[in-house]
């Protein structure tokens, strides 16, 4: 939980390093995560996307542990307002409540591995971005 809330509230991979072990990877079936394959790049990507999104915050929904696989499975609602521009996109003030999922795999006390589960299409229209 503690790699989840430091990934979540935007730290980066300096919080979010300790809980991984080196090489972690990660997958999603979603555009907008198409070219990030590490735990390294998708913590810096939500570091990023609290950038536009400053008062982004978490929902936590559920949290189940399979110990027979060596995963954690953590639901969750996103919530944010794109209120500042990053880069040349002008704040829309529109709002996003974007559900998603973690399957995280261990080996031992590291994460080796995360799989997010997300409808990007949905959040990205829902913040006026498409």
């Amino acid at each position: 939980m503690k790699f989840f809330d430091a990934c979540e509230t935007g730290k980066g991979w300096a919080a979010c390093a300790q809980y991984c072990a080196p090489g972690a990877s990660f997958s999603a079936q979603a555009g907008a995560l198409g070219d990030v394959t590490t735990l390294e790049g998708y913590a810096e990507w939500m570091k990023g996307l609290l950038v536009p999104l400053p008062d982004g915050r978490y929902e936590l929904m559920a949290v189940g542990v399979d110990e027979d696989r060596a995963s954690v499975c953590i639901a969750a609602t996103f919530h944010g307002t794109h209120t500042v521009d990053a880069g040349g996109n002008p704040p829309t003030g529109k709002s996003v409540a974007s559900e998603y999922a973690y399957v995280i795999g261990f080996e031992g006390d590291r994460i080796t591995h995360m799989t997010k589960i997300w409808n990007d299409v949905y959040a990205v229209q829902a913040l006026g971005w498409a």
